[in-house]
């Protein structure tokens, strides 16, 4: 008798966890909306934190680091979903840890989850990150095998965003590969062949006229290339 009055306290108190479950994921399901509605970015974090906690899934997780690295928590959103390359893991997450390992400037993970993203997903713009990526670290040969892949399929309504100007621009992104490809030049003899370095900038520069960055570049060969020699 006691161990049949035991199971059906067990029962029932599963039944009652099984309702405040129910209640609490309805009542979060609804917050996350109204949090949407309203543009309260950090209100949707909470609400997503919770529904996960309730009602774990991978699609949630990777939401909720989406909603991190949007918001420029890189850390947040690599804590949610890891670091790590799996092969399992959906293009939105690849994509995640791809942009936030750069952002938190470690170029050679970052890379890792680009190449990834590149086989699911090859464009121009990833191919773009990992030529920059790739250059940094001084692959320019796997750098100019994307500069290669990019200057072939770019389009003109595909653009690139540069901020190092106080204004953020865009630019066609064949200029953007173009501009890469001219550091490259330079990088290969930056005695001989900054003429040749300035020729490409040049080409960059008539896709874009108003490409800050690779004009600084231009101007920068040029005065080392007139600088006066040191004497002994």
């Amino acid at each position: 008798m006691k161990k049949l009055v035991g199971v059906m306290v067990f029962v029932f108190a599963m039944q009652i966890n099984a309702q405040d479950n129910s209640t609490l994921l309805k009542h979060y399901e609804a917050f996350y909306k109204q949090m949407q509605s309203q543009g309260d970015v950090q209100g949707v974090i909470n609400a997503l934190t919770h529904l996960t906690v309730l009602s774990p899934s991978q699609g949630r997780l990777d939401t909720l680091a989406v909603l991190y690295m949007n918001d420029n928590k890189h850390v947040q959103a690599l804590n949610t979903i890891g670091i790590e390359k799996v092969a399992s893991d959906s293009d939105m997450a690849v994509e995640v840890k791809a942009r936030s390992l750069q952002a938190l400037n470690q170029p050679e993970r970052a890379i890792e989850q680009y190449e990834e993203l590149f086989k699911r997903m090859p464009g121009v713009m990833i191919a773009y990150e990992l030529a920059d990526l790739k250059t940094q670290i001084n692959d320019d040969t796997g750098a100019t095998l994307h500069i290669t892949f990019g200057i072939a399929n770019s389009k003109d309504e595909i653009m690139r965003t540069f901020y190092e100007s106080q204004t953020p621009y865009q630019v066609p992104i064949k200029a953007a590969f173009l501009y890469l490809k001219g550091l490259i030049k330079f990088k290969e003899n930056n005695e001989l062949n900054i003429d040749a370095a300035v020729t490409i900038l040049d080409e960059a520069l008539q896709v874009a006229p108003n490409f800050n960055l690779a004009q600084l570049s231009k101007e920068a060969l040029l005065a080392r290339k007139n600088a006066p020699e040191k004497k002994d």
